[in-house]
């Protein structure tokens, strides 16, 4: 396994380099070692087959003991290496690397493991961008570029913008800013890497659009003609013999902005509705008047606030050093962003600046935002919100859902009846009434008070409005139009905003989520073999329903409702009375043979072909085979190498099992299924969302394409109110705008299913033996000490490897030393296992146990073969398709092993093993979802006994006080499903210490200890 690591070369740009897990350093002798120097002994061209680019050298300062290097915190070894010798000291050593785009960072390869500083690079990157995409860059001349003077673009980084590139400076990890500087002999300030990566990114970036839009200055003879050329032009290189020197003195006012560095105070503007002149207007706002008053914040106490009055009066000077000054200088600043505060300043003291109804406006809706941009503070009135808009709301009614034939089609006269309405807001209590029209017309102002707070009205676009509500020669929208509006997206020639939609019927059902309970069940044709339970049923309708409005469906049911059932069932009733052409279907590999039996299975009458190996038609032999195919199954990788072949296709469907594998936009695969064309598409996943929402993004996009818009604007939406802010209106209104594409539904509803037998979840104890307790103590404190120097990106990785190791630990000391020494009575997890197994045999039954590291499970199989006197099975990444699928038929059969050791990424998915009525979690992967996938092997549809979950957590140790903060955080998943054991690394060190800290009944006693676990009944 590799290790990607990334740093910004000032002078070569963005450089990737590795280490390699693969390669252990045993060199036979010193000079091997040093010629070679473990772990960064990778090959430029081995990167430069996974990024092209251009194969370098990089000098880098890295921590090494005489040896070489010592391995990042992200690498896993997969076999020992020596003890290193000597203390850690940084030290220069010559590694291969290769010189990249930095887009290609936005498309990993999945093959690969990426350290934090790609993941920081990508943030300099995304921030650079952002810059560019929001206008805060400034044209300007470059006299000391390579090659002469250049035209380029700067980033204007000021206000939140410089918190932000403060912040970056701050968390870049250690090996982004390990080059060794030409002529210096320490690392690079971080500080001067972001701003000069900034610089250039931002000066691309720049480029990069104008070329997009075609915006392209042929110049003249001119210097500006010239300059203007070299802005637009690939490089911005100028002519030699250009006259420059006048048209750098005219640009020096625009290269100091941005440059001053923060002082101790800043100007704040604060718009206050002074009083209202005659009563009778207060709800129009005709005679209010407006002030907009200045004040000072201090930069290092934001709480602190001194109006100019009291500046001028010599009051705030114990406050504020050099107040008056200050405020002179952050108001002539601020004119030269805001030119209507101009006119406060001819006086000597300017404490404010009086406004009109219009010029108040004026602040609300653009100076305000300009203010902020710059770095200004700003106060607006508590009674306005920029969200509170005049704007239109749509009523549509549709016809029942139950009259809806699914197999026909809709047309638009299913949309009974439909009416616009002039609103304020999103509610549905937002639409105005006659009354409150007629003074919005009346108001003269552009400012308007309507129901106790102020409204932005631009009186043209009203008139249009108004004139739209007239018209009787407007089109019924369809419900392709209805759902688009509701998610947001309106047509262009709408007059005013469309604030919201509302609508009864089955597009109302769809909108809120219910068409599946009011849809007329689909029955299917006699040859579909399988019973259908009521709620498969629905399912099976619901999919139609969508297919007959050309929407795509996201299937997110429970592991174990039969997704497999109902997209058969689907398929079937599709081809009852005709014949739609071909389904392309998409999943893992170790997939397609249980689609195969299942097909043949329930639905014997679907020609099924498999398309992969060697020998699969391509072309035209492709299509000709396509003519006897009813679904044609291929996996993911399959389908990205033949995506050419596969896009020339009209499909009837496009079907994604386990669709959380396009859950990365820019993955092969993820690109590859949007070319494909086909008239609905379905996507089948018990898990939308597996570590963050951007993956329901990418599923979204594929099934309705800019249903959620682009991916940046979903980003600033939904992901990062809701991720990084817990924003629980953002969280509803993505649940409203995907609701009607999307169907989830959980086995542990009892009017979903009521035949599951139980589950009971045990917390099974156990005690750590001397040997692991004393491995666990030194982890803590190596790690710990490392955690509390470290800071940003570099402390995470550093938490996340001492809950590896930790984990390790507990689980057998020979899994953290990888020593390959026997397993023995060593560990107190190990020997409980035995205990648990034993009485499983006893019984007769058959147990499935989960463990997240395969190497743990390559020692436990032989130990417990020998110590149970059984055979155990064991599934791994390792594990041929077909040697896979030989172990599930032969455990679900009973005449194979009776105990099934799988790794948790080979075995927690797609596999039906409901033989087992035990299931063992070995070690927390501590993101529940994902333990709720592996327990769904055995407790899904057609287990007809209780099953017992059993989860090992130590007394004393990480493992129980992580699984208390789980538990008391499960409300908070329901909204935001953290990504793993990420959120562990936000906590602060002290907390760290409470949770690594080893209790002292974490050991065993002497005697045995009373480990039996206390069970907890869950209803099925």
């Amino acid at each position: 396994m590799l290790v990607v690591h990334a740093l910004w070369s000032p002078g070569r740009g963005v450089l990737l380099w590795a280490e390699d897990g693969e390669r252990p350093a045993t060199g036979r002798s010193r000079a091997l070692r040093t010629a070679r120097p473990h772990p960064f002994a990778v090959s430029a061209q081995t990167l430069g087959t996974l990024h092209p680019g251009t194969a370098t050298q990089v000098s880098l300062l890295l921590p090494a003991h005489t040896g070489g290097p010592a391995p990042s915190p992200e690498l896993v070894r997969s076999a020992p290496g020596p003890a290193p010798r000597g203390a850690l000291e940084l030290r220069a050593w010559a590694v291969p690397a290769v010189a990249v785009d930095p887009a290609e960072l936005d498309d990993p390869a999945d093959e690969l493991r990426y350290g934090p500083s790609v993941a920081h690079m990508r943030a300099v990157v995304a921030f650079a961008d952002d810059l560019a995409r929001r206008g805060h860059v400034l044209p300007t001349l470059d006299p000391s570029g390579p090659g002469g003077t250049r035209a380029r673009w700067r980033p204007v980084v000021q206000g939140v913008d410089l918190a932000a590139a403060e912040a970056l400076a701050a968390t870049m990890p250690p090996a982004a800013r390990a080059e060794l500087p030409t002529g210096r002999g320490g690392p690079a300030d971080p500080g001067a890497l972001v701003a000069d990566a900034l610089d250039v990114l931002v000066d691309a970036a720049v480029r990069d659009r104008l070329a997009r839009a075609g915006a392209v200055h042929h110049g003249g003879r001119g210097a500006i003609d010239t300059w203007l050329a070299g802005l637009t032009s690939p490089d911005g290189r100028l002519p030699a013999a250009a006259r420059l020197e006048p048209l750098t003195e005219a640009l020096a006012a625009w290269d100091a902005v941005g440059t001053d560095p923060p002082g101790a105070a800043r100007a704040c503007f604060r718009l206050t509705e002074v009083r209202a002149l005659d009563e009778d207007h207060d709800d129009t706002g005709d005679g209010t008047h407006w002030r907009l008053e200045f004040l000072l914040q201090s930069t290092t106490d934001p709480s602190l606030l001194v109006a100019a009055a009291q500046i001028w009066s010599g009051g705030a000077d114990r406050l504020i050093a050099g107040p008056q000054e200050v405020l002179l200088a952050e108001l002539g600043r601020a004119t030269r962003v805001y030119p209507a505060l101009a006119d406060a300043l001819q006086t000597a003291r300017p404490e404010g600046l009086d406004l009109s109804p219009e010029g108040a406006h004026h602040v609300l809706v653009a100076g305000a935002a300009l203010l902020v941009d710059a770095g200004f503070g700003v106060q607006l009135p508590a009674g306005w919100d920029g969200a509170r808009r005049v704007g239109l709301r749509l009523s549509t009614r549709s016809a029942p859902a139950q009259g809806v034939v699914v197999r026909g089609g809709l047309g638009r006269e299913e949309v009974a009846t439909f009416r616009w309405s002039l609103a304020v807001g999103d509610g549905a209590d937002a639409v105005l009434d006659e009354e409150e029209i007629a003074a919005l017309v009346a108001a003269k102002a552009p400012l308007v008070r309507l129901r106790g707070a102020w409204v932005s009205v631009d009186r043209a676009a009203l008139h249009r409005g108004l004139e739209f509500l007239r018209r009787g020669d407007r089109r019924p929208p369809t419900a392709a139009d209805v759902l688009a509006f509701a998610a947001g997206d309106a047509p262009d020639d709408l007059p005013l905003p469309l604030t919201g939609v509302d609508a009864g019927g089955w597009l109302g059902d769809l909108l809120a989520g219910s068409a599946d309970r009011t849809l007329t069940p689909v029955e299917p044709p006699a040859a579909f073999t399988a019973r259908l339970r009521p709620y498969q049923q629905r399912g099976v309708a619901w999919l139609a329903f969508l297919s007959s409005l050309g929407l795509g469906a996201c299937l997110a049911d429970d592991m174990g409702l039969g997704k497999t059932v109902q997209l058969l069932a689907l398929e079937t009733v599709d081809r009852e009375d005709a014949q739609p052409g071909p389904t392309l279907l998409l999943c893992p590999m170790s997939m397609v043979g249980t689609w195969e039996r299942e097909a043949a299975r329930f639905a014997p009458d679907l020609r099924v072909r498999a398309h992969h190996g060697p020998a699969r038609p391509r072309g035209d032999d492709l299509r000709a085979a396509l003519t006897d195919v009813d679904l044609l199954v291929t996996t993911y990788a399959t389908a990205a190498r033949d995506a050419d072949d596969l896009a020339g296709i009209d499909w009837h469907r496009l079907v994604l099992d386990e669709a959380q594998a396009v859950k990365n936009a820019r993955s092969q695969p993820a690109r590859a299924v949007r070319r494909f064309h086909a008239r609905h598409r379905v996507a089948l996943t018990g898990t939308p969302v597996e570590n963050r929402l951007a993956e329901l993004w990418a599923i979204m996009d594929v099934l309705n394409p800019g249903i959620l818009g682009t991916a940046e604007r979903f980003r600033t939406r939904f992901a990062i109110p809701v991720e990084r802010h817990g924003s629980t209106e953002a969280a509803e209104l993505l649940r409203r705008t995907t609701r009607p594409y999307l169907l989830r539904r959980l086995k542990t509803d009892p009017t979903i299913v009521d035949d599951l037998p139980d589950k009971i979840e045990i917390t099974q104890h156990y005690r750590l033996t001397r040997e692991q307790a004393s491995l666990y103590r030194t982890i803590v404190d190596d790690m710990l000490e490392k955690i509390e120097d470290s800071t940003g990106i570099a402390r995470r990785g550093n938490v996340l490897a001492a809950m590896t190791k930790l984990k390790q630990v507990c689980d057998h000391p020979a899994l953290l030393l990888h020593d390959g020494s026997p397993i023995g009575r060593r560990s107190g997890k190990v020997v409980r296992l035995e205990e648990i197994l034993a009485e499983v045999l006893v019984e007769g039954d058959r147990a499935l146990c989960f463990t997240q590291f395969a190497e743990f499970g390559h020692l436990l199989v032989p130990h417990l073969s020998a110590r149970l006197d059984t055979d155990i099975a064991f599934l791994h990444g390792g594990v041929t398709r077909r040697r896979r699928e030989e172990i599930v038929q032969r455990f679900q059969a009973g005449d194979g092993p009776p105990v099934l050791l799988a790794s948790l990424k080979a075995g927690g998915t797609g596999l039906t093993l409901t033989a087992a009525t035990h299931v063992v979690h070995l070690d927390r992967w501590w993101n529940p979802a994902v333990e709720q996938q592996a327990t769904d092997r055995a407790f899904r549809i057609g287990q007809r006994r209780t099953v017992q979950v059993r989860t090992f957590s130590c007394p004393g140790t990480v493992e129980e006080r992580i699984d208390a903060l789980i538990r008391s955080k499960r409300a908070l998943s329901e909204l935001v499903v953290g990504d793993g054991e990420g959120w562990l690394t936000e906590l602060s060190t002290d907390t760290l210490r409470e949770l690594f800290a080893l209790s002292a009944d974490a050991l065993q006693d002497d005697e045995a200890a009373d480990d039996s676990g206390e069970p907890v009944r869950v209803a099925g």
